[in-house]
């Protein structure tokens, strides 16, 4: 108790006005009617944005993993091989390929397929998950092969969009390749990839421009990577970063997160607006116990302090409630898996929650600052308080 007496007569105050009596029952019920709103809010907003970063997490890992840590794009005439061995040379490469995009049909049995052809030097890329690491080849999803019903050994045909011509009129441009194996597609792809040798896909594709694809160690290595391979392309090369490949995605999911954040936060500013309601109750019921407290020599900086005080009690009680409810649900859903999706539909079994440190102090940060607001506003009737009037009525 001696140490109770020991705190500011502001907090001292403060703490008094959150005691409930009969008198004064009602206050108190919205007080903690108040801190619930706040507590519900917070928690809202906590649980949204940790949905929302556990499937942009997902959603990211899934097209990373088919996503070169940097690809340089070569002019005509540049020397890939020397280039690519210059480029082994730095210290956190891990893997240069030579590497030709295309676009053409797959044909087995009478069935056709529109397919994103990419050949790679070497062995298959780890683009191409299930057969990273294999023997060159032709490759093909597995979800492909299953609808197809193909195994490895069958021939199949890989047709180019250019024609070949002839002295009796273009010919199509057909290549039969054994399949080789198949790789685990993303759920993400609206287009069916298949790899190829280098030395095929490239007169199938019609000679397109030559790409390096260098994988580091990671992605923040490949980053800092950016400056050493710079210096060494030759005049007319492009470098695009892993970031750079996938800007329009990142943007949009930074934009996403942005809405729902500044949309869920309506939801602390309403009850923010309970807290005024509830300060504004209590200055009036105590009307008369504040015009005393100001004819004894309180200050109204001091009474205005009381009730900052005060609001910043009821919603710090709130704030950290919710906070811990939160917090507390999203790991409790992501670890027992409790928000199922349907797979045929979504590329996730189920909705992943991920807490990130950033998005509860930014919820905290902006909940203590409607809060305090909040009780600022209404503070400021205290200041302007008449002792006499206060003591009259």
């Amino acid at each position: 108790m001696s140490l109770l007496w020991r705190l500011p007569f502001p907090l001292l105050l403060a703490l008094r006005y959150l005691r409930s009596t009969r008198k004064d029952a009602f206050v108190s019920f919205l007080s903690a009617v108040a801190a619930g709103g706040i507590g519900l809010g917070v928690a809202a907003l906590v649980l949204a944005l940790a949905a929302l970063a556990g499937l942009q997490q997902a959603l990211r890992g899934e097209v990373l993993a088919r996503t070169p840590h940097l690809e340089i794009e070569l002019p005509d005439g540049a020397g890939a091989a020397a280039l690519q061995e210059r480029l082994l040379r730095l210290p956190g490469v891990v893997q240069v390929q030579e590497a030709v995009h295309g676009r053409g049909w797959l044909e087995s049995g009478g069935l056709v397929q529109a397919v994103e052809m990419l050949g790679y030097s070497g062995l298959v890329p780890r683009f191409f998950p299930g057969a990273e690491g294999h023997a060159p080849g032709l490759y093909i999803s597995t979800t492909l092969a299953t609808r197809w019903g193909v195994k490895p050994g069958h021939i199949m045909n890989v047709v180019s969009p250019r024609p070949t011509l002839t002295p009796v009129g273009p010919q199509p441009r057909i290549r039969s390749m054994p399949l080789a194996g198949t790789f685990e597609s993303g759920r993400t792809e609206d287009v069916e990839r298949i790899a190829l040798p280098v030395g095929v896909a490239r007169p199938l594709a019609g000679n397109p421009s030559s790409f390096l694809d260098v994988t580091a160690s990671g992605l923040d290595e490949a980053l800092a990577l950016v400056p050493a391979v710079r210096a060494l392309l030759p005049k007319g090369a492009e470098l695009r970063t892993w970031e750079e490949l996938n800007r329009p995605l990142f943007f949009a999911l930074r934009l996403e997160k942005t809405v729902m954040f500044v949309a869920v936060s309506l939801i602390v500013l309403v009850a923010a607006m309970a807290l005024v309601a509830d300060l504004a109750l209590v200055i009036t019921s105590k009307r008369a116990e504040l015009g005393m407290l100001a004819t004894m020599g309180e200050t109204p900086r001091r009474l205005r302090r009381a009730f900052l005080w005060l609001g910043l009690l009821i919603s710090g009680v709130g704030t950290v409630a919710g906070a811990l409810l939160g917090c507390g649900t999203a790991l409790l859903l992501d670890r027992y898996r409790l928000v199922q999706l349907p797979g045929q539909i979504y590329f996730l079994d189920y909705l992943p929650f991920r807490v990130q440190a950033p998005d509860v102090a930014a919820v905290l940060a902006v909940t203590v600052v409607l809060a305090l607001g909040s009780a600022l506003w209404v503070a400021q009737r205290v200041a302007r308080l008449s002792p006499v009037e206060a003591l009259r009525r």
